[in-house]
């Protein structure tokens, strides 16, 4: 008959057992291949133009500066005097407008100064570490990353971008599900 002291020996026994067994690596393959989808969607237009390494914003599918010699302002939502939000409303003018009118999203701004989170002229393995790191996403973590990409209405905007702009080629659900991906298999950056 065991006693509770043995007991409690095997259960140590086979619980150190259980920690010193490799844990199962995540599959960086697949993580790679995942972050190529955010990537890709990332470094788009309608996200770089905004993610700027500059003060001065891009417009069109093209990448130009913003006209109106438009600025950053130190919190993101323009210069003084011109505000973001001169120009830009909570949604999308009409179609019958015509091509290439304001567009428009709920809180429409610029990342701050402080923190561009610049996505222009990136390596991808540039671009990963800048989406890893908080102090270049004003703070945001992995998981608040993520909610941003699946959740915020401006960057919900990329996908109904109005009149005369391409939208992101990718679904906004295929995003979020390579980026989950991504960061299930430990957030790998690609090399170059």
């Amino acid at each position: 008959m065991r006693t509770a002291a043995g007991l409690t020996a095997l259960a140590l026994a086979l619980g150190a057992a259980a920690r010193n067994q490799a844990a199962p690596k995540a599959d960086t393959g697949s993580g790679l291949a995942a972050f190529e989808t955010v990537r890709k969607v990332f470094q788009h237009p309608r996200c770089q133009n905004c993610h700027i390494p500059g003060d001065a914003p891009l417009q069109f599918d093209d990448g130009r500066t913003h006209g109106q010699n438009v600025k950053r302002g130190p919190d993101g939502q323009g210069a003084a005097g011109l505000p973001c939000a001169t120009c830009h409303q909570s949604r999308n003018p009409p179609a019958s407008y015509g091509a290439n009118m304001p567009p428009g999203a709920p809180n429409w701004h610029l990342p701050p100064a402080r923190t561009p989170m610049v996505f222009i002229a990136l390596t991808p393995g540039q671009l990963c570490a800048t989406i890893k790191d908080p102090a270049r996403t004003g703070g945001k973590d992995l998981p608040a990353m993520l909610d941003h990409v699946a959740n915020d209405q401006l960057v919900g905007w990329g996908w109904d971008p109005g009149a005369g702009r391409a939208p992101v080629p990718v679904p906004r659900a295929e995003l979020t599900a390579a980026f989950r991906t991504w960061m299930d298999a430990g957030a790998p950056c690609p090399t170059r």
